[in-house]
């Protein structure tokens, strides 16, 4: 992190909030699945994305290493779709939950967001 002379939280642009906004969507569907699924594996594993999400956002609201967090966020973020589909295999809308719609909607543009965000920096 570079030293500046303005606060962290002023460095946070509107990109930056969409994509909070978005891994905050995500990080709280996996903490409510992850403790439903509890003491199964498949809990343990959206409780360990919880905390990926949740880490990727203190780090962008610290201002550490944004580049790079956007960088590790992209394939940590398609590789929770990718999970889900390869655990769910929807045949059709009928297959979907609410919260996997909303879950995968965010991710998808969470994704979008952080390959804007890091080709801007």
């Amino acid at each position: 992190m570079a030293p500046s002379s303005r606060s962290s939280l002023e460095s946070v642009s509107t990109p930056h909030w969409v994509a909070i906004a978005l891994a905050l969507v995500t990080a709280v569907i996996h903490l409510i699945l992850g403790v439903d699924f509890l003491p199964h594996w498949m809990g343990v594993a959206f409780l360990v994305a919880t905390v990926g999400f949740a880490l990727g956002i203190a780090l962008v609201l610290l201002d550490y290493r944004r580049r790079l967090v956007y960088l590790l966020g992209i394939p940590f973020t398609a590789g929770q779709v990718i999970l889900w589909y390869a655990a769910n295999q929807p045949a059709g809308l009928g297959d979907l939950t609410v919260a996997g719609v909303v879950d995968k909607v965010a991710q998808l543009l969470l994704i979008v967001v952080l390959v804007v965000l890091y080709r801007r920096e």
